[in-house]
């Protein structure tokens, strides 16, 4: 059952959120509340036993962090029960859906949002997860989606890239884009790109996903002296290696082989005649050469 009330701000515990408030989106919210107020309240779950506070923010960090630009000391909450992994899958569908998110943000989402669905639910298998079918979603309350029932329809339809996809409005191989980049790229470089143009470039996170990591480790460092992408992955290439004279040498007799063999009689005749002059050889053995040459025309 969810309870909408005034609650004071230094009383909400604020965890680590999967998605980072970013100063200059709340700057913004914060204009837009002093003019038309807060459309939408933030949604918290009770925790009286938290060190700091008595409520811990499920979702609406932006709107929370606004609220403290412009000096409120209470804002509206929708008051849910449920435990953490509740409240993380309320965070996931409210941002899933969103048009602003970042395809690295994304990709970080719907990835978390099956992860956390199966260590509360129980794994997902094709033809259904007869597990879920008995649970009870403690977090169904206004304007809140219904979990159990999302999640049954994708298990229902045997795949959970088509159920994200569905909702999202995009390609099933688009949604299992995401989960690549999500499960591959490392979380130190995530960091680093988070909030920069690369965040949004699908072709690029996917490029980087490919590296190992220790590769995106060094690329993570380099970030921090280097925040430009496209200059920090120029300099990290690896510069060409040396071909020795003896691998020349042997890589030109392949190619004059496969030539030789592909030649016609006459293309040999001309090329051993070319090879004699550039050799140097007596005007009388040219001359012989050259009688061979007649004869074979």
């Amino acid at each position: 059952m969810a309870e909408l009330r005034q609650i004071p701000i230094d009383q909400i515990v604020v965890p680590e959120r999967l998605r980072a408030v970013e100063e200059e989106q709340a700057l913004i919210i914060a204009r837009s509340i002093v003019e038309h107020g807060l459309i939408n309240p933030i949604t918290v779950r009770s925790t009286p036993a938290a060190k700091d506070g008595n409520w811990t923010l499920i979702a609406g960090a932006h709107r929370l962090r606004a609220f403290e630009i412009n000096g409120e000391p209470e804002i509206d909450a929708m008051i849910v029960e449920g435990d953490k992994a509740d409240a993380q899958l309320i965070e996931i569908t409210e941002n899933l859906f969103r048009n602003d998110l970042s395809v690295m943000d994304r990709a970080v989402f719907v990835q978390s949002y099956r992860e956390i669905w199966e260590e509360k639910f129980g794994k997902i298998t094709r033809g259904g997860d007869q597990k879920s079918k008995d649970q009870v979603d403690p977090l169904v309350g206004q304007n809140r989606i219904n979990l159990v029932q999302m999640l049954e329809e994708e298990v229902a339809a045997g795949s959970f890239s088509e159920h994200v996809a569905d909702r999202m409005g995009v390609s099933v191989p688009a949604i299992k884009r995401l989960q690549q980049i999500a499960q591959n790229l490392q979380p130190t470089l995530r960091a680093q790109l988070r909030g920069t143009p690369a965040a949004d470039n699908q072709s690029l996170l996917l490029k980087l996903a490919k590296e190992g990591p220790k590769r995106q480790q060094q690329i993570a460092a380099a970030l921090k002296k280097q925040p430009d992408i496209s200059k920090v992955l120029e300099a990290a290439k690896e510069p060409p290696k040396e071909v020795s004279e003896a691998d020349r040498q042997r890589a030109v007799r392949v190619d004059l082989d496969h030539a030789w063999k592909a030649a016609d009689r006459m293309t040999r005749v001309l090329f051993v005649f070319d090879m004699l002059i550039e050799a140097g050889v007596s005007d009388e053995l040219r001359k012989q050469v050259k009688t061979e040459m007649e004869k074979a025309r």
